[in-house]
């Protein structure tokens, strides 16, 4: 039985005047309940080309869906179905994280109870503490409660970690983990491999706007594989006990477009903006 993509991208081209090209002929699908993750340097494209299925951003040319609609021209109620998690957003320092997520909640028809976001993103204690005096990391942590309050079925994660300390990222993949186990069907950007590793089932490679490689990303037994390109040939990328940023290579020569790959079934499982 074909299952109908949560996300596709056929031929997607962004540019601006002047002539830059943001993003040049990228192809891809996801399917429901899978986590996608786009690497890439910065300036390689990724935050264009998912501000573009956002619907923050138009797009030149090509075709894209999300859950069945083109962001460009998303209804109320499909707003509602997905989450986003922003590289930055804006902050109401003087409200408390409970007050926060209470007011947001209240945008959704099926919002998550404030009691079950702080519990899942690990927040109860700061439950009664204004946001301006959070970490980084914790407000990070109230950016993706934001992004799940509706309980989406698409959720963007645009480089959710860039900046925390190697203890943060573990404790973020693990929130991350948590709501993909729930079903949500998760595209997350990244500068990084391992972070690719622990958490997505497929992963491409953007390199100047062009989307170079596609491969499994196969999660097991302990042991986390990624892939990347080298020498024509595809080399997998093991974690190890290290937890020290691995970036991607960049390269300055185009590489094949994007190709879809195979990739084992993703489990069955089924921020925010309205």
């Amino acid at each position: 039985m074909t299952t109908t993509p949560a996300v596709t991208v056929e031929h997607l081209t962004k540019q601006y005047a002047g002539g830059k090209t943001a993003v040049d002929d990228v192809s891809f699908t996801i399917a429901p309940g899978e986590t996608f993750a786009l690497l890439g340097p910065n300036g390689a494209g990724k935050s264009t080309t998912v501000e573009i299925l956002e619907g923050f951003r138009s797009r030149t040319g090509g075709e894209i869906r999300v859950l069945g609609h083109d962001p460009a021209h998303a209804s109320r109620n499909h707003n509602a179905r997905v989450g986003i998690v922003l590289q930055t957003s804006g902050e109401s320092p003087n409200v408390t994280v409970a007050e926060q997520l209470q007011h947001f909640g209240h945008l959704y028809p099926r919002s998550r109870p404030v009691d079950e976001l702080l519990a899942a993103t690990g927040l109860e204690a700061q439950r009664n503490t204004r946001i301006s005096r959070l970490s980084g990391g914790q407000r990070r942590r109230v950016d993706v409660a934001l992004g799940i309050i509706g309980r989406p079925e698409v959720l963007f994660l645009d480089e959710p970690t860039t900046g925390f300390d190697p203890e943060a990222r573990r404790q973020f993949w693990t929130l991350i983990r948590s709501v993909r186990d729930e079903g949500t069907t998760i595209l997350l950007t990244t500068h990084y491999l391992d972070e690719a590793a622990h958490l997505a089932d497929r992963a491409a490679v953007l390199a100047a706007g062009a989307c170079s490689t596609s491969h499994p990303s196969t999660r097991s037994a302990g042991r986390t594989h990624a892939h990347r390109s080298s020498g024509g040939r595809t080399t997998p990328v093991r974690r190890t006990s290290t937890a020290r940023p691995t970036r991607p290579p960049s390269s300055g020569t185009r590489r094949p477009r994007c190709t879809r790959s195979r990739s084992s079934a993703p489990r069955s499982r089924t921020s925010t903006s309205p």
